[in-house]
């Protein structure tokens, strides 16, 4: 009882709505990454809608079970139409729609990015809190801290690796995807850093034991093209190259822990 008085105590002070006893019985999720919890969390009939992209497999690490539920284009009115009695948003979705949706007088829970490993576990207590699902997001973050640490195990020889997106983009040792790469078992050439663009020039001279990448999209585009670059060519033929699956990384998600296993093995490989 404490606890549940001091969490609701907190969601006050932050101005979020709390939740009752039982939950709230039509909760809309219009967030990528709040849609995944709450799938996760939700109790049977709880979680009216999911956003779209929560059905693309490139991006959502959950696309199949998305497709149990109606999808929402993160609109004001039509998830005003929903009659939601409470609404799942990250802190940069759809601000218009979010703002309008308060002075209708719907209940929002913000959900702020995780940008470390570490942020999981508030996220999904947050979400939990909200849901009035706490036993669950408890029993979840249990489960994610001891597979995390298991991972987290000593790494005698880490390999350099460069993570390359498109438009030659980077992340640093200071971000959820530099995190993954370093609990994998890698040095990140990008070192300690929030990332940004990283010159094929610096690319190659760094000379990574690894290069990884995101999985391109289908059809052309002129961002991707860097990824095609004879420089680029050139050190995968002299190093390991791996693309992975976005809908792993892209989210603060106990499916990191698949990224990371991924990851392990792929350096496991290189040894």
């Amino acid at each position: 009882m404490l606890r549940r008085a001091a969490l609701a105590l907190a969601l006050c002070a932050a101005g979020l709505p709390v939740a009752a006893e039982e939950g709230p019985r039509r909760v809309v999720s219009i967030n990528l990454c709040t849609d995944q919890i709450a799938m996760q969390l939700a109790a049977p009939g709880q979680l009216h809608s999911v956003s779209w992209i929560a059905r693309d497999p490139r991006s959502s690490a959950m696309a199949q079970e998305a497709q149990a539920y109606p999808a929402n284009h993160g609109r004001a009115e039509e998830i005003w139409l929903m009659k939601p009695d409470l609404v799942l948003a990250g802190s940069f979705t759809s601000r218009a729609a979010v703002e309008m949706l308060k002075r209708l007088g719907t209940p929002v829970v913000e959900v702020a990015p995780a940008y470390s490993l570490d942020d999981i576990p508030d996220r999904i207590r947050s979400i939990g809190t909200a849901l009035g699902r706490e036993a669950q997001a408890e029993e979840m973050i249990a489960t994610f801290e001891g597979r995390l640490a298991t991972l987290r195990a000593q790494v005698d020889d880490r390999p350099s690796a460069a993570i390359y997106y498109a438009n030659g983009y980077t992340t640093g040792d200071r971000t959820l995807a530099g995190e993954i790469l370093i609990t994998a078992g890698f040095d990140n050439i990008a070192g300690d850093t929030m990332g940004g663009h990283l010159p094929l020039e610096t690319l190659a001279m760094a000379d990574p034991d690894a290069i990884i990448t995101g999985t391109p999209y289908p059809g052309a585009s002129r961002s991707e093209e860097i990824l095609e670059h004879p420089v680029v060519e050139a050190i995968r033929d002299r190093a390991a190259s791996r693309a992975v699956s976005d809908s792993d990384w892209i989210c603060g998600t106990p499916y990191v822990l698949k990224a990371i296993d991924d990851l392990a093995a792929f350096r496991k490989g290189l040894e």
